[in-house]
């Protein structure tokens, strides 16, 4: 039942990324971007997940300004390194259960001139060098079976390579992760 919903989540999640014309390239707000996404992450982290408790924060760079985008595409881009971060800090604060470890998800941007930077940090598990080394593949994952389909940030990679933009990753074990994320402005 496990490898049956995978094989279809797997599925769904490669329609849905090989789709033509997904919405309309325009020019979007990033701030509003970002914290729209940030938003509809954790609302549905709460809502399918019962004690869902992660603590979100945003520091937004009011000169950041806008981007010539497919939004629906980096809206998916950035929804799914924010379930990864929300992910790896539910994780953790499993790992460590509870004490005085606060799950933390920090979204930010920052105007690069020419380009525009957006910031997923969370400061969950973190990664080994192995599994940064891979992460990128896609049907890699580290969840368990049902859990993930190993799609994700490899779409998001694809998503903002298509952009003319970067997909990189600090991350340290035991200490969380930060994505960041570069594309062109306008």
């Amino acid at each position: 039942m496990h490898h049956g919903r995978r094989a279809d989540a797997i599925v769904k999640n490669m329609l849905q990324h090989s789709r033509e014309g997904s919405g309309e390239h325009r020019v979007i707000d990033i701030n509003a971007l970002v914290e729209e996404s940030l938003n509809l992450a954790w609302h549905g982290a709460r809502a399918e997940t019962q004690g869902f408790e992660v603590k979100l924060k945003q520091s937004f760079d009011p000169s950041a300004g806008g981007a010539d985008v497919f939004p629906q595409d980096i809206r998916r881009a950035l929804l799914n390194l924010i379930a990864n971060g929300f992910y790896a800090a539910t994780r953790r604060r499993a790992e460590t259960n509870g004490g005085d470890y606060e799950p933390t998800l920090t979204a930010s941007t920052k105007n690069l001139g020419d380009r525009v930077e957006v910031r997923i940090r969370d400061n969950g598990t973190g990664m080994t060098p192995d599994v940064k080394e891979k992460m990128f593949e896609p049907f890699f994952t580290t969840k368990p079976t049902g859990q993930g389909t190993g799609l994700g940030l490899s779409l998001s990679y694809d998503i903002v390579k298509a952009h003319g933009g970067e997909l990189t990753v600090e991350t340290k074990e035991g200490e969380g992760s930060v994505f960041n994320v570069i594309i062109p402005v306008t």
